[in-house]
Order: C-alpha cells, then structure tokens, then sequence
C-alpha cells in the first residue's frame, strides 16, 4: 500500500467511527439513567408500602386494646 491511502484510512477512520460511538454512548447512559431511576422509584415505593403496613399494624393493635365504646340511643323507644 501506498503511504498516503494509510494516511487517508488513518484519517477517515476516526471521522467515521466517532459519531457511531458517540451514539452508542448515548443509548448505554440513557439505559443507565432508565435503570437508575427504576430502581430508586422501586426503592421509594417498598419504604411507602412497608410504612402503611406498620402504621396498620399499629392502628390495629391500639385498637384491639381499646376499650369497647358504649352507644347512646338518644331519641329511640326500647
């Protein structure tokens, strides 16, 4: 091969390949950034879930120990 065709390919090459890469770039992080985000409402969602069922846990408790109320019957005939 002549030395100015390895020149050119040594030139276009880069050229050529740099905006494949820089688009595979962008898709890998965009993936990143999908999974990152998935992950972290997951996350968010299991702490809500698991809050709610120790808040119902608790209200049942306390209202198991409870006292039983007595109802008035204002107005009505026995």
């Amino acid at each position: 091969m002549q030395w100015q065709f390895i020149v050119a390919l040594v030139i276009a090459i880069p050229i050529i390949l740099f905006p494949a890469a820089f688009v595979w770039y962008l898709n890998v992080g965009g993936i990143y950034a999908a999974i990152k985000e998935a992950r972290e409402r997951k996350a968010a969602r299991e702490t809500r879930v698991r809050a709610a069922a120790e808040a119902e846990q608790h209200l049942g408790a306390a209202v198991a120990k409870a006292q039983p109320v007595e109802r008035e019957t204002v107005g009505t005939k026995h």
